[in-house]
């Protein structure tokens, strides 16, 4: 990650324009945190990718959001949309002054965390397999120098997790979402995490995924509900916690308990100052936006 972090920084100098991937379920918590300090005044596209897993209200909220930030413009994508993605190129020409001219090479680089879909975007943009893709973080391993349409140069980087995570519940989140490999953590803790949220703000995802008649009165509830209707049984018929904690993060990441978002901006907005308030000297740069 070090490495990755030192490669960016040097390569900054040479690039026109910036573009992150974030994803649409988490796009707080999958930003770089660093980026708007070290992009200067360079122009940056994020993509919120894997939108279609993502609460279509909530993606658009979170598209205004981000435009707040001087510089900034968004695209909201999923892999179902090619023709979307392939806008890319045309939006990168008009965010740079003065590369109206033919033959004006554009140097972008691309950056986003592990798993984000950030090779899958630079696949669909060449029209053939040139970045690795897996549903799993850290596939990407070294810099590449890509060539697209339109006079595009995109420089790719690895997907990498900044080391210090201020915010304990962007940790949740990013293992939630998959951007943390499975091994760092305890598949219930974040499960619980998830469950709590669920319902709070998606219980009658919960009610029709699981075929549940009344709505669980905590996060273990919803647990060992799920352990039982799935089967996830040890002796004495005691449920087995993990198997039914796998079970709900890996549907969620699947999309199969409807369009999940795991953030609002609302929500955010209220952590960065409870965060504020706890750390007064060290300030995030979000909380300028507030």
């Amino acid at each position: 990650m070090h490495k990755a972090n030192k490669a960016i920084k040097e390569a900054l100098p040479n690039i026109d324009l910036i573009i992150e991937v974030l994803d649409a379920r988490i796009p707080f918590s999958s930003q770089n945190p660093l980026l708007s300090q070290l992009r200067g005044d360079k122009s940056c596209i994020k993509i919120l990718t894997k939108s279609d897993l993502a609460d279509a209200d909530l993606t658009r909220q979170w598209q205004d959001w981000l435009e707040k930030e001087q510089g900034v413009k968004t695209l909201a994508l999923s892999i179902e949309q090619p023709e979307r993605m392939r806008q890319l190129t045309s939006l990168c020409r008009k965010m740079v002054p003065n590369s109206s001219g033919k033959h004006k090479i554009i140097n972008t680089m691309i950056m986003g965390i592990p798993n984000v879909g950030k090779s899958s975007l630079i696949n669909i943009l060449t029209g053939k397999t040139i970045a690795k893709t897996g549903n799993e973080p850290a596939v990407t391993k070294n810099q590449q120098r890509i060539k697209l349409a339109d006079d595009i140069v995109l420089f790719d980087t690895p997907g990498v997790l900044w080391p210090k995570i201020e915010n304990q519940n962007s940790m949740y989140r990013l293992a939630s979402s998959g951007a943390v490999k499975d091994t760092a953590f305890e598949y219930d803790d974040i499960a619980f995490y998830v469950a709590e949220y669920l319902l709070s703000a998606y219980p009658e995802n919960l009610l029709q995924r699981y075929n549940l008649a009344d709505l669980p009165q905590n996060e273990l509830e919803v647990i060992e509900a799920i352990g039982r209707k799935r089967g996830c049984l040890k002796g004495g018929g005691r449920i087995d916690l993990d198997k039914a904690s796998k079970i709900l993060l890996t549907e969620l990441r699947a999309g199969k308990i409807g369009r999940i978002s795991l953030e609002t901006p609302t929500l955010i907005e209220q952590e960065l100052r409870e965060q504020e308030q706890t750390t007064p000297l060290n300030k995030s740069s979000y909380a300028k936006r507030l």
